[in-house]
């Protein structure tokens, strides 16, 4: 059975449905186990993130939809609406474009890879990795670090925060050196908070209006939290200030940053005011230490960077598709030495049994030429079998391409044509 993949994701379905199919991470492996047990499926992974769940495995479509659609306690009708599949080559196109960001909501995202290769721990140590799913993976991998490695696809920035981390290391060489000032607790101020801290920021401070959002974010980054009544106290700090609130008057005056530069003995300072309206005052452009970017300035850095990501995702589908017909290549040619192992292993144990009749034969005194004879009659008869029927099979049912591969399987085709030309030279 090919390998499938059945899932479901920000784009085949909103986040009110995509939620009610994900799976947390300390259940992965109770599911895993649940559903090779109802399935009777020896190999399956899932990979479940915010934006989608996806079942990877050798097993029937149907029966993992119903399963699917059971465990979270849903109709298979209200799933299928919203799930997609691919089989055989397709699926392993899809795996590969998947781990190189190619179907993520950002594309080129470089956190996909990361979910997967866990995905793939999770059920390795569940024991629900085989050698299919084992190869599929390693190949995977392997894809997503040649794209990464021969393409941009993940160099230019494509979103607000991203694009925010990305002039402040253009303004600071190192920013592990670096302190990050973010104003607001919201689901941008974190994504920032993310980029910093995979670009080596180690001292973060998060303010926010009420301090347990600040505290509960901060947590997660080993932040430091304050209210925002603070920030002069701790803005000399300082070196990046990125501010992301929904206060509709500024935030951070002319006044309390000139104060913080003096502090700072007017080393610079990099700000960016992501908010609409904005949170720090225009003016603050003014000083001479302080790089301010808003929003707007941005939209250039983003809509480029969106642009060169492009032209580097269609150079990594080109990647990926080459990659998928490979590795479909080799695995077919696997399946064709199995087969072919398989049949001379047959052939021998019909030879053998029958080499062991005639000598016992020869051993009674039976006569040398009538038992060589029937040796041959009776090796050829058992050989020619099976390939006989399913001949007779092909033609009682009318399968002209299957007569017509069983006619170049066995050899006839090329008998045929050989007789052909014989008889023209005559």
């Amino acid at each position: 059975m090919p390998i499938l993949v059945l899932g479901i994701n920000h784009d085949s379905a909103p986040v009110a449905v995509r939620e009610r199919v994900a799976f947390a991470p300390e259940v992965v492996a109770g599911a895993l186990a649940d559903a090779r047990h109802a399935l009777q499926c020896a190999e399956l992974a899932i990979l479940s993130t915010c934006n989608r769940t996806e079942i990877y495995g050798a097993v029937d479509e149907l029966q993992l939809l119903q399963w699917l659609a059971s465990y979270h306690r849903l109709s298979v009708d209200q799933l299928q609406q919203s799930c997609y599949s691919y089989s055989g080559e397709n699926a392993v196109r899809h795996m590969m474009g998947v781990a190189c960001g190619l179907d993520s909501m950002v594309l080129g995202e470089p956190q996909i890879l990361g979910q997967i290769k866990s995905a793939y721990s999770v059920a390795r140590e569940s024991g629900s990795v085989g050698p299919v799913l084992h190869n599929v993976f390693q190949q995977v991998f392997a894809v997503a670090k040649r794209v990464r490695t021969e393409t941009a696809i993940g160099e230019n920035p494509v979103s607000v925060a991203y694009a925010a981390v990305s002039l402040a290391s253009r303004i600071f060489t190192d920013l592990s050196r670096q302190t990050a000032l973010l104003i607001g607790a919201g689901e941008t101020i974190e994504l920032v908070a993310r980029h910093l801290l995979e670009q080596g920021i180690t001292r973060l401070i998060v303010a926010n209006r009420t301090l347990n959002r600040a505290e509960l974010l901060a947590q997660n980054f080993g932040a430091e939290a304050i209210l925002l009544a603070d920030i002069p106290e701790h803005l000399p700090r300082a070196d990046i200030v990125i501010s992301s609130t929904a206060s509709q008057l500024p935030i951070l005056g002319k006044g309390a940053v000139e104060s913080a530069l003096k502090q700072r003995r007017h080393r610079p300072v990099f700000m960016v005011d992501i908010a609409v309206p904005r949170d720090i005052e225009p003016q603050v452009s003014q000083l001479d230490d302080v790089y301010l970017y808003t929003v707007d300035d941005l939209r250039g850095v983003i809509d480029e960077g969106r642009r060169m990501r492009q032209q580097a995702a269609e150079a990594a589908q080109e990647i990926v598709a080459g990659a998928a017909r490979e590795f479909m290549r080799e695995r077919r040619s696997l399946e064709a030495v199995d087969t072919i192992r398989g049949y001379r292993r047959r052939a021998q144990e019909i030879g053998e049994g029958e080499l062991r009749r005639v000598l016992q034969q020869l051993d009674q005194g039976g006569d040398p030429r009538q038992l060589m004879e029937q040796l041959a009659r009776s090796l050829t008869n058992k050989l020619i079998h099976a390939p006989t029927v399913s001949i007779r099979r092909a033609t009682a049912e009318g399968d002209l391409e299957r007569l017509r591969v069983a006619r170049e399987i066995v050899g006839l085709d090329a008998v045929d044509g050989t007789e052909a030309e014989s008889k023209k030279d005559r």
